[in-house]
């Protein structure tokens, strides 16, 4: 028997995809070059890159996008200010469709605000420089927009690339199994007892639903994507497709997710904690959201903690109470009061073991 080569093994971990149900077979849309484009009329979806040295991995992301069976697109990237070949490489794709603009504000998400507010689109998608579209991830999107026209947002499922290569699904929870789209039962319920149902590079927000809820904060550099989905699923429904529509880099350089740094709360628990002061949440999503905040604190805590204040640490997991998370808050708790020279010792093992296994 011939043995897989690693190239042979990730090629067909990658497109281990779950198939449609007959009965509800998505349309197929046929290819339409470039050049046979108006480019006076409006774009059947605006696509916003946020740049910021990313030159080792742009070039991926934009082929990705090129190479989507939809091809009624414009691509909107916005560079924060790169020193590297990022920038010239966005302009040496040539294609008509690809506006390369200066950012105004600093930050990502004055980033892709910026670009949300440059788009022509009723629908607006996301892509982050270095992550990467699978061909249909837009088919299946406005698929979706044709069957749940009243959704706040649309999402394609992901899959995940470790350090050490290997490809693995999200941890999806309170989700139908695959074969199945819908709308989320509980988005809440959903983020607190697994990974986030819904990923900035296979979100698609309608513009005027992106607006009403003011986009994403600005004064934020940790969470500010977490907070705009939050927003949208306390409003509205949000629409997923089991279909694998991109893969998110975790072995990509310069992520912002890795800085471990003392940490406020996110945004979204500050919008979530005045909501429940104003009555503003529904009954019956209370109990989610509570789980759902007590999850981030508990993560907060971590943070914390990896950067060596224990104290901040254990005053946030003494002040938040999880079901869920019981044995994790209490883990936490049992960790900061070991020495730090051990407790180091044991983040390394296990940071090795979650970016390697």
């Amino acid at each position: 028997m011939r043995v897989l080569s690693t190239t042979e093994q990730r090629s067909s971990e990658l497109f281990q995809i779950p198939r449609a149900r007959p009965d509800r077979e998505q349309r197929v849309h046929h290819p339409i070059l470039p050049n046979e484009l108006d480019s006076s009329t409006e774009p059947e979806i605006s696509v916003v890159i946020p740049l910021l040295n990313k030159g080792p991995h742009i070039r991926r992301a934009l082929q990705s996008v090129i190479s989507q069976t939809v091809q009624d697109f414009e691509v909107i990237v916005v560079d924060g200010g790169s020193t590297d070949s990022g920038p010239e490489i966005v302009k040496g794709f040539g294609d008509p469709r690809i506006r390369f603009v200066r950012q105004r504000g600093s930050g990502v998400s004055a980033a892709r605000n910026q670009g949300v507010s440059m788009s022509r689109a009723d629908l607006v998608a996301f892509l982050d420089a270095d992550d990467e579209w699978m061909p249909r991830h837009l088919e299946t999107i406005l698929s979706l927009k044709r069957e749940f026209p009243e959704a706040g947002a649309y999402t394609t499922a992901y899959k995940i690339r470790k350090v050490s290569g290997r490809l693995r699904w999200a941890k999806y929870r309170a989700i139908p199994p695959a074969p199945w789209r819908g709308l989320i039962p509980n988005y809440f319920k959903s983020a607190a007892l697994g990974e986030y149902p819904v990923w900035t590079s296979v979100v698609c927000i309608p513009k005027k639903i992106f607006t009403e809820v003011g986009g994403f904060p600005e004064d934020a550099w940790f969470g500010e994507d977490a907070d705009l989905f939050g927003k949208i699923a306390l409003k509205y429904p949000i629409a997923f497709n089991w279909y694998m529509g991109a893969i998110y880099h975790w072995e990509a350089a310069n992520r912002v997710c890795g800085r471990q740094l003392p940490l406020a709360p996110e945004p979204f628990v500050k919008t979530a904690l005045q909501s429940m002061e104003n009555g503003a949440i529904p009954h019956e999503l209370l109990s989610d959201v509570q789980e759902y905040v007590a999850k981030k604190e508990i993560a907060r805590a971590a943070r914390n903690l990896i950067a060596g204040e224990s104290e901040e640490a254990n005053r946030i997991l003494k002040a938040y109470r999880t079901e869920c998370l019981r044995h994790r808050r209490l883990i936490l708790r049992s960790m900061a009061a070991i020495p730090l020279p051990l407790f180091w010792k044991a983040v390394k093992l296990k940071d090795l073991f979650d970016l390697y296994i």
